[in-house]
């Protein structure tokens, strides 16, 4: 058996991992950046890819199950993300496919329903709830964000919040696929919120709202596939909670997009089931523009027109985009 490679444009040899993947009682995953086949003559025996650092689309055919061929597809796809310096690896797959995984060294961080999410560092997850502190007295809240930048939307929100709980957890997003860099938008969720008490400030890493768990938030895909991620998200974000005793998860409403909006009904199904209250509240409006988002704000500013964002963010993030620092952010807007 030899493998290859079957890129965007192989059409023919595309369809034999879409019919593959069907046999095998799997859906394809479109979203991926690198795939591979292990060829048996002109028969296609096992086929995988990933995307960024999460395996996905995972299948060795009937007739060949039982010859060690998932292991080889694994080693193989995790030795081309080695080679790229991407060493922390993910998979979501089937229940009834968690054992071939964790016969490999891959470790369970939640299951849900039929899909089952797993990493390769042992141990990895724990070591990420132990870095979040211990769970403190009283109320606690959380709220996770992006912040794109940080708007008087996401100040209204964590006010709110605040007024519902003894101490608030705010998690931002680590995942760099955002208009503004990590770095920045971490500095204005803090610079912007700096003046509120009782606030524990945590990077999200890999395990939520990431290419890993919920990369629907990030690129367009079906509403099944998205409810799916967001499902799973939410249930990594059930064992956060147990650690840190959160019993509040507050929310923005979301009339635009429809992944938060997925996300925001999968939380409601099953944060309950843990103790975990959501709350989806109203989002604050202004009078020229109406509901305030950093998507507006990134609207604006790829029109130029810096002033216009005064009204719709705080004066710290405002000052921000008049710096130069925010120059090479602005321009990429821009520029589209």
């Amino acid at each position: 058996m030899n493998f290859t490679q079957i890129y965007k444009n192989d059409r023919y040899g595309n369809k034999m991992v879409d019919e593959l993947l069907s046999k095998e009682g799997l859906e394809r995953d479109n979203n991926t950046e690198y795939t591979i086949a292990l060829m048996d003559g002109d028969t296609m025996a096992a086929t995988g890819s990933f995307y960024k650092n999460t395996l996905r689309c995972l299948a060795v055919d009937s007739a060949y199950q039982g010859q060690g061929l998932m292991a080889t597809i694994v080693s193989e796809l995790c030795s081309e993300l080695f080679s790229r310096g991407i060493f922390h690896v993910f998979i979501y797959t089937k229940q009834d496919a968690k054992d071939s995984f964790t016969s490999l060294g891959f470790d369970e961080i939640v299951s849900l329903d039929d899909v089952v999410f797993l990493e390769n560092k042992k141990s990895a997850f724990d070591d990420y709830l132990e870095s979040l502190g211990e769970a403190l007295e009283g109320i606690n809240g959380a709220i996770v964000m992006n912040a794109n930048p940080f708007t008087l939307g996401h100040r209204y929100l964590v006010e709110y919040a605040m007024n519902h709980c003894d101490n608030l957890h705010l998690f931002i997003v680590s995942e760099d696929m955002s208009a503004f860099p990590r770095k920045v938008r971490e500095k204005l969720v803090k610079e912007g919120t700096s003046d509120l008490k009782n606030i524990i400030y945590h990077p999200t890493e890999s395990y939520l709202v990431s290419s890993a768990t919920f990369p629907s938030y990030f690129i367009k895909e079906s509403s099944k596939v998205t409810k799916a991620h967001a499902s799973l998200d939410a249930a990594v974000f059930s064992r956060i909670g147990a650690k840190l005793n959160i019993t509040k998860r507050f929310v923005g409403e979301e009339p635009y997009s429809e992944s938060t909006a997925l996300y925001n009904s999968a939380m409601q199904k099953i944060l309950p089931s843990f103790g975990i209250d959501l709350t989806i509240i109203p989002r604050k409006a202004e009078d020229e523009y109406g509901i305030i988002s950093a998507s507006l704000v990134r609207k604006l500013l790829s029109e130029g027109n810096i002033n216009a964002t005064k009204d719709l963010v705080p004066i710290t993030t405002y000052d921000f985009l008049n710096s130069e620092n925010a120059v090479p952010i602005i321009n990429k807007l821009v520029n589209g």
